[in-house]
């Protein structure tokens, strides 16, 4: 497969939720591979489809310190969210040249279809945990930035625009 372009901030897709996934395909798994691809071509730690214009609920996450063990998700949703934040630098492929540091819950647990096409309950904690939030959040049509102030919001988004 072949790492795909992410589409530049401010495509309309980014802010569109995507559409559930009915079942796992063929044509998904190859979507995934492509995902995959793409993640480590950035470096990054996960990916969601609508970055590289593909309106399903797909994501891709691996924070694993050795790579190569991505987890695929299809329709994730976080059940349960721990009370306690941990802070990171957060960025996205999508508006280059530009980071913020959001605090999300340190630990999550997400339900989601795995590649069999079975729903499957995962708990992530840290950096795995952060970056499943930040690809639901794509998935749902928002940007890491949104949970900025609107000030700090239209600072970095001007910063982004001298940085093209």
């Amino acid at each position: 497969m072949t790492a795909r372009p992410c589409i530049p901030w401010p495509d309309k897709r980014l802010r569109t939720p995507a559409a559930p996934v009915e079942a796992i395909t063929d044509e998904i798994r190859a979507i995934w591979t492509d995902m995959i691809d793409t993640m480590e071509a950035m470096p990054g730690v996960g990916l969601g489809a609508p970055q590289i214009g593909v309106m399903l609920r797909l994501a891709v996450v691996d924070a694993s310190e050795k790579r190569g063990e991505a987890v695929r998700m299809a329709n994730p949703e976080v059940l349960h969210a721990s009370v306690k934040l941990r802070s990171h630098d957060e960025a996205s492929p999508n508006l280059p040249g530009v980071w913020a540091s959001i605090d999300r819950p340190r630990a999550v647990t997400v339900r989601f279809l795995n590649a069999e096409g079975e729903i499957e309950e995962r708990d992530f904690v840290g950096l795995w945990a952060t970056s499943v939030q930040h690809q639901i959040d794509h998935l749902n049509g928002r940007m890491y930035f949104d949970h900025l102030s609107k000030v700090k919001r239209d600072i970095l988004l001007r910063r982004a625009k001298k940085a093209r």
